[in-house]
């Protein structure tokens, strides 16, 4: 009996150690307020020109000035670059809701992605121009949407120059550079393709105008993948980054909200471990923001976590595994996998637990494993709730449609329900939203874009 006690003391003792490790990663309401608070600042600071330069969350203008009507038709071309799997779609729209799509998907060869960019763009026309062939579209002249899904300074619809590379990107000579003018250079090198347009956007944006297609009160487009960003309707009144006024009323703006708190601004609620990965990760000043939400991170900070539980001593006998010590060896799909688990025999997690090097876990363990899951994504999905909500109320609108895309909210457990509870918890309460999954928006809004800007210039001429 004793023995038995003093087990159910140990098992409490180490739960305890457990939760004490996940505290600070448990938003109370004045931590979200905080962060709220900051969010708003920082957008801006991002849409005005003078503190533009100083701001964490830049507010890019996207030079998309109006969604698709649903009136355009016609046959448009789509590039949709992403990382190193991209897609070429052609987009054939014969009414509101009789879009054929065609396409098809490549892959980067690791050699491109580390040589001159020249190159890379010389793929790409490659790829295109088997795709037209295959399509018998040589006789054909298109509108093209260019989804770029980097960080790009972007000066009209039909040029962006390359900020930074992310991803396993490490072309020379791109980074400074317009990649419209690129991609149209090496286009210009076949003869079997004619392009009157290029214009370019990035996944989120066309997530957004994907959206919009269906649903036409969409303000807000979302991407929570191994990376996230937020794109928005903004009044033009508001964005003071123009030397002269435009024509239209609005614009959607690329927040780049993955760099929110690179300056410190957000120290005040990381944990301990959050500032461990940062330092070693390879770029430790950025994405400060996305390195506490994003899919590329969440696996790493539970494996922080656990090394710190099971250095207490109250995780896994105390064993530190030779394999846990590996960085990233742990990701969002084992954390989705143990957090999906219905029941007690926990197999996928002891599955998972047998390729980290142990090999008799307790149930105990699993359970707490799947504890430091679930606070971690849980923050994940209530930070982009708080900026979501800012962004809601800064619209303004009484109802609107978010589209999102993107591999965590589409498929993690339970995500998108505690992203939207979170959201609807801190929205003034006159402000309604949807969230509406956008699959496939990156290639698909490529080629809307192209279509209400064929409508749109046609008019002008």
């Amino acid at each position: 009996m004793a023995e038995e006690e003093s087990q159910q003391d140990e098992i409490e003792s180490n739960r305890a150690i457990v939760e004490d490790f996940c505290k600070p990663f448990v938003l109370n309401e004045e931590t979200c307020q905080q962060v709220s608070d900051l969010f708003l600042d920082e957008i801006k600071k991002g849409l005005c020109k003078y503190t533009q330069p100083k701001a964490d969350i830049k507010c890019y203008p996207t030079y998309v000035e109006r969604l698709p009507t649903r009136c355009e038709r016609g046959k448009f071309l789509a590039l949709d670059v992403g990382g190193s799997n991209f897609r070429i779609l052609l987009v054939i729209i014969q009414d509101v809701d009789d879009i054929k799509v065609e396409s098809q998907n490549f892959q980067l060869p690791p050699k491109v992605l580390t040589g001159p960019g020249e190159h890379l763009f010389e793929f790409f026309a490659e790829c295109m121009s088997n795709f037209i062939q295959t399509h018998e579209l040589q006789e054909e002249e298109f509108n093209l949407g260019f989804t770029f899904s980097f960080p790009l300074m972007k000066t009209s619809l039909k040029e962006g120059v390359l900020i930074s590379w992310s991803k396993d990107f490490q072309c020379t000579d791109v980074v400074g550079h317009d990649v419209v003018a690129m991609l149209e250079a090496a286009l210009s090198r076949r003869d079997n393709i004619h392009i009157k347009n290029i214009f370019v956007l990035n996944g989120t944006t066309a997530t957004l105008i994907s959206c919009a297609w269906k649903h036409r009160e969409t303000k807000i487009g979302v991407t929570i993948c191994r990376d996230t960003n937020a794109v928005y309707e903004e009044k033009m009144k508001h964005i003071q980054l123009f030397n002269k006024d435009r024509l239209n009323s609005t614009m959607l703006i690329n927040t780049q909200w993955s760099s929110f708190g690179n300056h410190g601004a957000l120290n005040f609620m990381r944990s301990p471990i959050d500032f461990a990965l940062v330092e070693s990760s390879t770029n430790p000043h950025e994405a400060i923001f996305d390195k506490m939400v994003a899919g590329m991170y969440i696996g790493e900070i539970v494996r922080l976590t656990m090394i710190e539980c099971i250095n207490a001593g109250a995780l896994l006998k105390g064993n530190l595994s030779e394999q846990i010590c590996k960085q990233m060896v742990f990701d969002n799909k084992h954390m989705s996998q143990i957090e999906s688990e219905k029941g007690g025999a926990y197999q996928s997690t002891r599955q998972i637990l047998e390729t980290l090097g142990y090999k008799e876990a307790t149930n105990e363990d699993c359970e707490n494993i799947r504890y430091i899951c679930n606070k971690v994504s849980t923050r994940s999905a209530e930070l982009i709730a708080i900026c979501l909500a800012c962004l809601i109320d800064r619209i303004g609108d009484p109802y609107i449609v978010i589209g999102i895309d993107g591999e965590i909210y589409n498929s993690y457990p339970n995500y998108h329900e505690r992203l939207r509870k979170k959201t609807k918890q801190l929205v003034r309460p006159e402000h309604k939203f949807s969230l509406q999954l956008t699959e496939d928006g990156s290639g698909h809004g490529a080629a809307l874009l192209a279509a209400a800007e064929s409508v749109e210039r046609r008019h002008h001429h």
